[in-house]
């Protein structure tokens, strides 16, 4: 029988997104943490919702985030 895990959204804010560049920038990032599965990015309030199985710490998110060339505001 397989295992179902539930994976509750991690919710961030982005300082810097103005356009879709902004975001897949952010997304291609952020979803290459381990264990990310999801990411949803919104340009104009800055929000990105994460689903992952394993949660990324905040300097493993920070440093995704600076990687795309943006700021975490959490």
């Amino acid at each position: 029988m397989a295992t179902i895990v539930s994976m509750t959204p991690i919710v961030i804010n982005v300082i810097g997104m103005t356009c879709e560049h902004c975001a897949n920038a952010v997304r291609t990032e952020v979803r290459g943490l381990p264990g990310v599965t999801k990411v949803d990015v919104d340009v104009a309030s800055g929000e990105v919702k994460i689903t992952a199985a394993q949660v990324p710490d905040d300097e493993e998110l920070r440093a995704a985030v600076n990687a795309a060339g943006y700021e975490l505001a959490r």
